[in-house]
């Protein structure tokens, strides 16, 4: 299935349902233990009844010979919601190959959520650039997977990014802890992506940076001088091959340095993903730091 996994391939199925379902099967199919078990079903630990709880997960049998009452915990019970925010601005529109950021984006979103989904997790969306363009709610009723993957079809690189409105809107979203994967191209201090982000973490969720760059901007191969264009100010730069082979370079590592430093640092996790990966690397990661939480 690695092939089918590949990003160029995947551009060529139509419909993101399917390219959600093909990626999560490919990725099953080849890890030693399915997640359907490593996540949800697969027993953990006891912990003490406490009032309140639900009886249903109390072992009767255990109560027998202690006449105590414990509880079976499984993996999967603390973080049983994820909440996707995906970064629609203009800057996630560019691409040197055949799969843009955005669409990268677009599958490693239905990805995570189809897995969530399949798992019976809670699952919402939120879609921002300066704005929060779309907001689904956290949930696992019927035909919420199919919510959620027309709101990711329904992402258009456009405007700026601002990383302060959807956090906020994201907080009076979320009653309860939970995990939450941001995608996005970062292409902002990462002081400030942070420490926007910091509260959430602050609060008990559990968040994953997803850190998604074109390998040209990682490694630039300019043969020759030309005048690039930011896309979301439109303020351009002559730029020489020298240049972007030696000074950008430096900047571009001291950046992702910064950001993946600063998020470790804040109990957050950091991925770098190019939109040449296959995206099995991606939800291998997602599951890595899912179980390693337990």
């Amino acid at each position: 299935m690695q092939r089918f996994l590949d990003p160029a391939v995947l551009a060529s199925i139509s419909g993101l349902d399917l390219v959600a379902k093909t990626i999560v099967q490919g990725f099953i199919a080849g890890l030693h233990r399915s997640p359907e078990h490593g996540f949800s079903q697969e027993f953990a630990e006891y912990r003490a009844y406490t009032p309140g709880d639900d009886l249903r997960y109390v072992d009767w049998n255990a109560f027998a010979r202690t006449e105590r009452c414990y509880l079976k915990r499984y993996r999967g019970e603390t973080n049983t919601q994820l909440t996707v925010l995906l970064d629609a601005s203009a800057s996630m529109g560019f691409g040197s190959h055949r799969v843009n950021k955005i669409d990268y984006a677009r599958y490693l979103a239905a990805s995570l959520l189809y897995l969530a989904n399949r798992q019976r997790d809670a699952a919402g969306l939120i879609v921002f650039d300066d704005e929060v363009r779309n907001c689904i709610a956290p949930s696992s009723r019927h035909g919420q997977l199919s919510r959620l993957l027309h709101g990711i079809e329904g992402a258009e690189p456009r405007a700026r990014t601002d990383y302060a409105k959807p956090f906020v809107h994201l907080q009076n979203l979320l009653h309860r802890r939970g995990l939450v994967a941001v995608i996005s191209d970062f292409y902002a201090p990462p002081d400030d992506v942070i420490r926007t982000m910091e509260p959430l973490a602050l609060r008990g969720n559990e968040l994953m940076l997803f850190h998604v760059l074109d390998p040209e901007e990682i490694q630039p191969t300019l043969r020759e001088p030309g005048l690039l264009v930011d896309m979301e100010t439109d303020d351009s730069m002559e730029v020489s091959p020298e240049y972007a082979r030696t000074e950008y370079r430096h900047k571009i590592d001291a950046h992702i340095e910064a950001l993946r430093d600063k998020a470790r640092r804040s109990g957050m996790d950091y991925f770098l993903l190019r939109t040449n990966q296959p995206l099995d690397q991606a939800l291998r990661e997602y599951l890595t730091v899912r179980e390693g939480k337990y």
